[in-house]
């Protein structure tokens, strides 16, 4: 599970990064990331039922990223927060692909 210091929680954080974010889109996945005033890089994500109608499928693939990101936390710059947008599609991919897609997402967006 992320640290609670790593999630995005509060609804106007979200907000604040779904409309001032910059947009990076790799496969089935939307990077929404902005600058925070905070010395922690945050995480947030969306999953909706256009994905899966099923609710455990979607929460497989919050898990999943979830796992990615602590993976990958040290090596992360701080000071952004970041939502991870599920597009249809990612529920067929499998563990492996699924890394590669936020490699290549947290390459784009220079987090990394």
């Amino acid at each position: 599970m992320l640290p609670k210091v790593n999630r995005l929680q509060k609804q106007k954080d979200i907000e604040k990064v779904l409309k001032k974010g910059k947009s990076i889109k790799e496969e089935s996945l939307i990077l929404k990331t902005v600058e925070n005033n905070l010395n922690e890089i945050r995480f947030g994500f969306l999953v909706s039922k256009k994905v899966s109608k099923k609710a455990n499928i979607r929460n497989k693939i919050k898990r999943r990223l979830r796992e990615l990101i602590m993976m990958r936390l040290k090596k992360l710059k701080t000071g952004t927060d970041n939502l991870i947008i599920v597009l249809p599609g990612l529920e067929k991919k499998d563990f492996p692909e699924i890394e590669e897609i936020i490699i290549k997402l947290f390459k784009k967006a220079k987090l990394v």
